[in-house]
Formats: structure tokens, C-alpha cells, sequence
């Protein structure tokens, strides 16, 4: 089972928690569902972020950051150590920024990094 820790190595802006709540609502995502954020391999810088919900598996931790449940595989904490997930909705751009601190250097849409 995965393990329950009390603080998340990432940080969820007010906006982005709001937007993730509704989403959990309007496509009625079950409950035992969480909100996973990690990375992978690709992308034009090498590696790009992940965000979508998903089951717990053995190999993730698990946090609890105001009433959402957010999932991570325990081998991707050092990618996004200090990193903050933020929600734009302006008229240039809409959709979830992440502001990673580990990244040397990033692309120009916003999801892909190198560390």
C-alpha cells in the first residue's frame, strides 16, 4: 500500500487547487483516485511534467493537500522538489504552469524541462 506522508514536496497554488476540484466534480473522477504529478521522459528538453489522476500504486507516496489527494511515485520527489503547480486563465493562455526550481532549463511551452 502506498505510504501516508503529511507534507508534499510541491506546492499547489489556490487556483490550481480550485481548477482541480472542479475538474474532480464535472467528470465525477472516483474517489479512490488522486491527483498524480510526476514526470517522464520526452518532450523537446528531454523530460516533460505529468498531471492526471490516477489509482495509488506500492511505489507512490501520498499527501493530502486540502481535501485533494495527490499521488507521486517516490522516484520522481527529486525532479520536483520545491516545484509549484499554478492555473492560468487569461487570454493568452489557459491550462496548469508548473514553476519547477530543479529545472536547468525549460522549452518554450512550458512542459518540458531538462534537470
Amino acid at each position: 500500500m502506498a505510504t501516508e506522508v503529511r507534507t508534499a514536496p510541491i506546492t499547489i497554488t489556490d487556483r490550481a487547487l480550485a481548477e482541480v476540484k472542479n475538474i474532480l466534480a464535472e467528470k465525477n473522477v472516483p474517489a479512490e483516485y488522486g491527483l498524480r504529478i510526476g514526470v517522464q521522459g520526452g518532450g523537446c528538453s528531454g523530460m516533460s511534467y505529468l498531471l492526471g489522476f490516477d489509482k495509488p500504486k506500492e511505489s507512490d507516496e501520498v499527501y493530502q493537500l486540502d481535501g485533494v489527494t495527490l499521488v507521486m511515485d517516490k522516484k520522481h520527489g527529486m525532479y520536483v522538489m520545491g516545484m509549484e503547480v499554478d492555473f492560468q486563465d487569461g487570454l493568452n493562455a489557459r491550462g496548469f504552469v508548473f514553476n519547477n526550481p530543479q529545472a536547468k532549463s525549460t522549452c518554450g511551452c512550458g512542459s518540458s524541462f531538462s534537470a
